[in-house]
């Protein structure tokens, strides 16, 4: 996974509306060089966060928003519950998720929060921190998790997006933060 520049950190910002907590990088980008997938810390502060990855990129981020108002998530657990193959990919996929989510954290982190109690939904929640993995919360973190590991839903839902970037004549995060990364490491700062 490559480093956060501190272009990043601005684009970023612009992206999601507000700066970005528990950053630990960006594992996807677009061929502009944008991030397009966040990866973020399972635990901000001592609270569980469920999220690994983090959709950030605005051409995608509304292309979902208009498939989810479309009625595409209830469409893709009807299709979950009639397919056992596809629950039994799905049912990898938050397997990976929570084993991942749970290897990020240190000894320490791991410690602290099954002494808190707090460790519970990390091993047992999945992908978005969904209890009923029968059920689909969001296509956007499905699509993020596609992108950075894979994911079957995911895969489905990408396949319906006409393209997963922007056009080269309306690339979104030039406007947001200026040009790609700036090369200067996180680290440098």
């Amino acid at each position: 996974m490559e480093s956060i520049h501190l272009t990043d950190r601005a684009v970023i910002a612009a992206q999601i509306g507000r700066a970005p907590r528990g950053l630990l990088g960006v594992p996807v980008r677009c061929s502009y060089g944008y991030p397009q997938v966040l990866r973020v810390r399972p635990v901000l502060g001592e609270e569980p966060f469920p999220t690994v990855y983090w959709l950030s990129c605005p051409h995608l981020v509304r292309a979902i928003d208009r498939l989810e108002a479309e009625g595409w998530i209830p469409r893709l657990e009807r299709r979950m519950a009639g397919d056992a193959r596809l629950r039994a990919a799905m049912n990898e996929a938050h397997g990976r998720y929570v084993r991942e989510r749970w290897a990020t954290l240190a000894a320490e982190e791991r410690a602290r929060l099954e002494a808190l109690g707090r460790s519970l939904g990390l091993h047992e929640r999945g992908i978005g921190g969904i209890a009923d993995r029968r059920w689909l919360k969001c296509l956007h973190l499905h699509v993020a998790h596609e992108l950075a590991d894979g994911n079957p839903i995911g895969r489905i839902v990408r396949g319906m997006i006409p393209s997963l970037e922007c056009p080269p004549d309306g690339v979104r995060c030039t406007a947001l933060g200026g040009g790609a990364s700036d090369g200067i490491e996180a680290g440098d700062r």
